[in-house]
């Protein structure tokens, strides 16, 4: 049997730890029982002038000159812009940001973005990871063109993280710090995320009310990681904070089956993986009104969501959450049972190779 070869046109180290790339790989390692071979191909990270330039040398790698299906990652669409004419295979957009990304500043947004949207006009279909990323998109893209693909619920590591009632009483006490409840919020220390927000909504709640545990890549050469370590330091915040770092998904799991409550009040997030991760465990999630988490949750029922940059409506949030246990556990039920009802990742790459062979079998006919 012929295996549909597909060429994943990304940027830089396709190895990298964040959300969209986690996401490709789970799908190379599930081509083979879709009937696909996947091989990466990288544009150069480099700034975007000197990206472009280097379009005459990842032309010719093998698996795009074979490929019968060309993604297009939306982090490399503004790179690969001005080249995708030459490619000859169907172009698929695989998009986990909007138009300009979401990680830059104004300045790198308003040039990227009109590159992006000149890439997506050459591509057949554009694969989206949520229904906020596809209202987003719809205003420019004709719905008929668009396909919401999102992340898996599970974590795809071999670790069960759903709750366990039976998990030792001392696991959960330890996670707690001798508080009621422990949060954890999983993120990269990045302004988005809101982590300087959250820490100064754990800073002005009382000191026997929360845990807050941190899990994720620190950055420790940016302003604002370093913003984030000072902050840290301080007397209010000293003991009360729990750093992780970046952790392999068994740990990950970990902490999400000994914790109480998820926190991530990122300022926009195409879809938030996380999310659903914490949602699955059956783990009540509170954050801002922004990104995809609305669509997500429902305030009141799977969660608590505070107006954008609110911090005092976030400090009263995880209050709550850490005072009342019945809503607590309701909460975490209902988010648990919302999740139940998404797609787990071998779900997700049947979907996402379906939508491929979609486009190639359109083209043969």
């Amino acid at each position: 049997m012929t295996r549909m070869a597909v060429a994943l046109l990304t940027l830089g180290d396709p190895g990298r730890m964040t959300g969209g790339y986690l996401f490709h790989r789970r799908m190379a390692d599930r081509a083979a029982t879709n009937g696909a071979r996947l091989d990466f191909v990288s544009i150069p990270d480099l700034p975007l002038a000197w990206s472009i330039a280097t379009g005459p040398g990842w032309l010719r790698d093998p698996a795009l000159r074979g490929a019968d299906v060309v993604v297009l990652d939306s982090i490399a669409a503004a790179a690969a812009a001005p080249w995708l004419g030459r490619i000859r295979a169907p172009i698929v957009g695989m998009l986990h940001q909007p138009p300009g990304g979401i990680d830059g500043g104004p300045a790198f947004r308003g040039i990227s973005a009109p590159f992006d949207r000149w890439a997506y006009r050459n591509t057949a279909l554009l694969m989206v990871a949520s229904d906020w990323l596809a209202a987003e998109l719809a205003r420019s893209v004709p719905s008929d063109r668009l396909r919401v693909v999102p992340p898996g619920k599970n974590l795809d590591s071999g670790a069960d993280i759903s709750r366990d009632t039976t998990l030792a009483e001392d696991t959960r006490a330890q996670a707690r710090g001798g508080r009621r409840i422990a949060a954890l919020c999983v993120a990269n220390s990045l302004p988005r995320k809101g982590i300087a927000e959250l820490l100064e909504a754990v800073a002005g709640l009382p000191d026997h009310l929360v845990t807050l545990h941190l899990a994720g890549d620190p950055r420790h050469g940016s302003s604002y990681a370093r913003r984030l370590r000072r902050r840290l330091r301080a007397n209010d915040l000293r003991e009360r904070v729990v750093v992780h770092g970046v952790l392999p998904p068994d740990s990950v799991a970990a902490l999400y089956r000994a914790v109480d409550v998820f926190v991530l009040p990122s300022f926009e997030e195409p879809y938030g993986t996380v999310w659903g991760e914490a949602m699955a465990a059956g783990l009540p999630v509170i954050g801002w009104r922004a990104g995809n988490l609305p669509f997500l949750i429902d305030h009141g029922r799977e969660g608590l969501i505070a107006p954008p940059g609110d911090i005092a409506a976030l400090r009263a949030a995880i209050a709550q959450m850490a005072i009342d246990d019945g809503l607590r556990v309701r909460m975490g039920t209902a988010a648990a049972a919302r999740a139940a009802s998404r797609p787990t990742w071998d779900e997700v790459a049947e979907r996402f190779f379906g939508v491929i062979g979609e486009v190639l079998v359109g083209r043969r006919r």
